[in-house]
């Protein structure tokens, strides 16, 4: 497949979506909504199409949270495992979405399932990405202890992303949960030192450190308002911007 030519309006030629787990349940409270991901697909074609090179690390809450096995008092590397497996099956779900919408779709797994998905190798994922085919990180950073947070900083430092995009069910970042608070405000920019200052909620500390040290900018969308995710990679003051604060940034 010859790789689509990058749009001239798009601000961001390589970016890296972080999805939940539970992201992809729609309204149910388990497992995959096939609505969801028929949309998912769709707002990603919409960014393919626009020249866009894009990867995706996705979550297992939907299925199966490491974290919440071991406080039952399972062995959290266990219970770890089996979330990254969790990561697997969404990642899955999530190739057979985008193939059916037209795309060419890799998953790429850190842990070695090789009948069914390909190994992570950081060289090839970027020739992937550079062919236009949608590469979907699965199993996390294939260790435990780490979110998968922290693995879609990782692989979007590793893979030269232009821009980290926190797909999420709120417009942004807020200074207290907007659900329970009608106070609550909402930040367009923020710096990742002021996120872990004021502990906001945006991603755990490993994953904020690793791209504030790195200059990835982040932008936390909604994944519900349609054309959020291809508005923020043309540039667009979607949700909330959280950056190093440095040149190089953004």
């Amino acid at each position: 497949m010859k790789a689509p030519s990058i749009a001239a309006t798009a601000r961001y030629r390589r970016v890296l979506i972080k999805l939940s787990g539970e992201a992809l349940m729609g309204r149910g409270d388990y497992g995959i909504d096939p609505a969801t991901l028929q949309r998912i697909a769709a707002d990603v074609r919409q960014m393919v199409d626009a020249g866009v090179q894009v990867s995706i690390v996705i979550g297992g809450g939907n299925l199966c949270r490491g974290s919440g096995l071991a406080a039952g008092g399972m062995d959290r590397v266990t219970a770890d495992h089996m979330g990254m497996l969790a990561t697997v099956i969404n990642a899955l779900a999530l190739q057979d979405a985008f193939e059916r919408n037209g795309l060419y779709a890799r998953v790429m797994s850190a842990l070695k399932i090789n009948q069914i998905c390909e190994d992570y190798i950081r060289r090839r994922a970027v020739r992937h990405l550079e062919k236009g085919r949608v590469v979907v990180f699965a199993a996390g950073t294939g260790n435990p202890f780490f979110t998968t947070d922290s693995a879609a900083s990782l692989r979007a430092i590793e893979i030269n992303a232009d821009l980290m995009i926190k797909a999420t069910k709120v417009d942004g970042v807020y200074d207290a949960d907007p659900a329970r608070s009608s106070t609550a405000r909402r930040y367009d920019y923020l710096k990742y030192d002021e996120v872990l200052e004021r502990r906001l909620e945006v991603m755990d500390a490993t994953a904020v450190v690793l791209c504030r040290d790195n200059n990835m900018p982040l932008r936390v969308v909604d994944m519900s308002r349609p054309g959020a995710m291809l508005r923020a990679v043309m540039g667009e003051n979607e949700g909330t911007l959280v950056d190093s604060g440095s040149p190089a940034s953004a």
